[in-house]
């Protein structure tokens, strides 16, 4: 019956902890941007045709460095 109470004190103590820290980051400001984590999925900046620009300017770039 001991090992009951501790288990009910050790749970209750977790989620208190897990409360305090809720609350600490709600005023924070940690959830207050909500929007743009699904927005940003939209913003295609890893686009493929750009990388292969970058490459060929990359490649050029170090074209002209070995030439001088």
């Amino acid at each position: 019956m001991d090992i009951l109470y501790l288990m009910i004190i050790c749970s209750v103590s977790v989620g208190v902890v897990f409360l305090i820290i809720f609350i600490y980051n709600a005023r924070k400001g940690q959830f207050e941007d909500d929007e743009s984590p699904a927005i940003r999925m939209l913003l295609d900046r890893d686009n493929p045709a750009d990388r292969h620009e970058d490459d060929q300017n990359k490649s050029a770039n170090k074209s002209e460095e070995k030439s001088d």
